[in-house]
């Protein structure tokens, strides 16, 4: 038998212990975030999803974008109306960066991926998400990257690396 999903729950979100009952295959672990945080950065692969509050996840994904080299590059969902005909939310995690607006130094990566989860969560076509995530990846690999992971390819430069890798 395959190992559970491990789900990490933290404080103020509505999901009490008895949840678990329901969904045998996936392992549902309550944290307070103190803790919660300090058990993410000594094994960051200890869980494979966090629910939390907006401002509990705001802060579990500042530390986590450490793994990661930077806000810039990561994606998020809001997928509360997945299933239920509402729509789903998808935004790069570092929002609006309002000191680095218009100087083309943004990181474009976080955003770009967003689009992928849209496409692979919203409309049903991993085959495109993996598309655009190898993009990013051919991208990364060929060392077109910005200045927040230690580069000097502007937000310009990333795109268009990724489009042709598109082609």
């Amino acid at each position: 038998m395959a190992d559970p999903f491990k789900l990490l729950v933290l404080p103020g979100d509505g999901i009490g212990p008895e949840v678990g009952n329901d969904y045998p295959h996936i392992e549902l672990e309550h944290l307070y975030t103190d803790n919660a945080l300090y058990q993410m950065m000594q094994c960051p692969t200890a869980f494979d999803v966090v629910l939390a509050d907006n401002i509990f996840g705001d802060i579990a994904s500042d530390l986590v974008a450490t793994y990661a080299g930077s806000l810039g590059m990561l994606p998020s969902a809001s997928l509360q109306g997945l299933n239920s005909g509402k729509p789903a939310i998808y935004e790069p995690v570092h929002g609006t960066a309002p000191d680095i607006a218009g100087q083309g130094i943004a990181n474009p990566i976080g955003t770009i991926l967003s689009v992928a989860m849209l496409f692979e969560y919203s409309m049903q076509r991993k085959d495109l998400a993996q598309r655009l995530e190898c993009a990013v990846d051919n991208c990364l690999q060929a060392g077109v990257i910005s200045a927040d992971l230690g580069g000097q390819a502007g937000t310009g430069q990333i795109g268009e690396k990724i489009l042709s890798a598109l082609d």
